[in-house]
């Protein structure tokens, strides 16, 4: 059986839906950008400023731009903020993704996730691998969904956030989005 055969099959189990993957996707994405950093200010951010310009530049807005500090309390209550807000449809962490005892990122992200994107960390990993080699086992970035909505946790590199939004944020986010919020139609 050819390739092609196995793909009329499974279109032949649709059961007469008129099944598009991308109908649900959100064009027009409005983003929450937090970089987290006990030493970083708006002004001094360039991982954040890397991420507005990739997210401008495919057509989507940052609506909420901060700097927080790396204390997991506070990177709860922001991004559960965030979840609550109607201008922001995906919300975009940076920094605190390491290994050190003060990157609490990921712990405090990932109690908050109704579900987890694994497939997430680990293309992000294979990516960075090319340019960072094997110290891509410290890189712990991760994603996940809260109440309808997208958390993507970079790492604080401006080239890890500009190869996470490039390479998998704008390409992914819409769709992600609109399955994230299917069952609220």
């Amino acid at each position: 059986m050819s390739d092609h055969d196995d793909h009329d099959d499974h279109d032949d189990h649709n059961h007469g839906h008129n099944h598009d993957h991308h109908e649900h996707d959100v064009a027009e994405l409005q983003v929450a950008v937090l970089t987290i950093s006990s030493t970083r200010d708006v002004e001094n951010d360039p991982a954040g400023d890397a991420i507005k310009t990739i997210l401008h530049e495919a057509d989507h807005s940052v609506s909420v731009r901060r700097v927080i500090d790396d204390d997991y309390d506070e990177i709860q209550t922001e991004v559960s903020r965030m979840v609550d807000r109607g201008d922001v449809d995906v919300t975009v962490t940076t920094g605190g993704t390491g290994v050190t005892p003060d990157d609490e990122t990921v712990e405090a992200a990932e109690q908050l996730f109704d579900k987890t994107l694994p497939g997430f960390g680990e293309l992000f990993r294979h990516l960075s691998y090319d340019e960072i080699g094997t110290r891509v086992v410290g890189t712990r970035a991760t994603a996940g969904i809260i109440d309808g909505m997208p958390v993507f946790c970079l790492p604080g590199s401006e080239n890890a956030a500009r190869l996470g939004t490039a390479e998998i944020l704008v390409p992914e986010a819409p769709h992600l989005t609109g399955l994230a919020r299917r069952d609220e139609a």
